[in-house]
């Protein structure tokens, strides 16, 4: 049976992101893929340009025009309920997956085990030398987040084996649908955004799924550009609130997981590339 992908991408306005994004995928080896576009209230001429680039395309492209910004989940519920694959690959509109074949063997890689749920690739920062920027999520016992591999060197050894992780970010994974429809797709209750993406990790562990990282795929990710300049969000906010849910229902698992040290559990700062700067 061929593999049949729906890449479903949130934008919200950043034209010129969302544009090397959908040709970074329009140029994968993917066989069957589709893309769900769906755009948040975009006025910076996103939407104009889409439907110019989903006439010439050679990818089918299915729009979800929202009027405003409904929320990372709800957006994302939408293009599941609009996908038509067996698997789900969600991107934020600031990846860029550079590897042709990257989609294909990550669809691969999730179908090769049954008890495989999520998969995430290496991401990258943009500009030379590609330093890490993410290679998974931790949790510690107290469930603070760690990002594993944050600024570290691209062929850094310690994150260039495949491993289990207790939860992924969702800037570019991989879902098996039948894990939505046991689980459940992103809980609204995190809407706009934050912690959305970790406890949809922990209920398909919960149900039984592995979350993996996969670092021989790799892409680049220009980070928090696709929420950057959003109206009303405040994310320290979000942060806690949200955190304070995901807290209050994982922490009979993560309490017990071996998960690192608090000490662990900061946050590097790194100048990020932006595109145009």
């Amino acid at each position: 049976m061929p593999m049949h992908v729906s890449a479903i991408v949130l934008s919200y306005n950043k034209r010129e992101y969302t544009r090397r994004c959908l040709e970074s995928l329009v140029a994968s080896d993917c066989p069957g893929l589709e893309i769900i576009l769906v755009d948040q209230g975009s006025t910076d001429g996103t939407r104009e340009w889409l439907e110019r680039f989903a006439a010439a395309c050679p990818v089918p492209i299915r729009p979800v025009l929202n009027e405003h910004n409904v929320g990372a989940c709800t957006g994302r519920n939408q293009g599941i309920a609009t996908a038509s694959g067996r698997l789900l690959a969600f991107l934020d509109n600031d990846v860029v997956v550079e590897q042709r074949d990257g989609l294909r063997r990550l669809a691969a890689r999730l179908e090769a085990e049954p008890d495989a749920g999520l998969v995430t690739a290496k991401l990258l920062y943009p500009d030379p030398p590609h330093r890490i920027q993410y290679a998974g999520c931790a949790v510690t016992p107290s469930g603070r987040i760690v990002y594993l591999g944050r600024g570290e060197a691209r062929e850094d050894p310690r994150f260039s084996q495949e491993r289990d992780l207790q939860a992924t970010i969702s800037a570019f994974i991989m879902v098996k649908r039948e894990v939505i429809e046991k689980v459940g797709g992103f809980d609204e209750a995190f809407n706009p955004v934050q912690f959305e993406d970790l406890d949809l990790s922990y209920r398909a562990r919960a149900a039984g799924y592995r979350v993996i990282y996969y670092p021989s795929v790799e892409a680049f990710h220009y980070e928090n550009v696709t929420t950057d300049g959003s109206p009303d969000l405040n994310f320290r906010y979000l942060t806690i609130r949200h955190g304070l849910i995901f807290k209050e229902r994982w922490r009979h698992m993560f309490e017990h997981e071996g998960g690192p040290d608090d000490a662990e559990a900061v946050w590097r700062p790194i100048e990020r590339p932006r595109i145009g700067e």
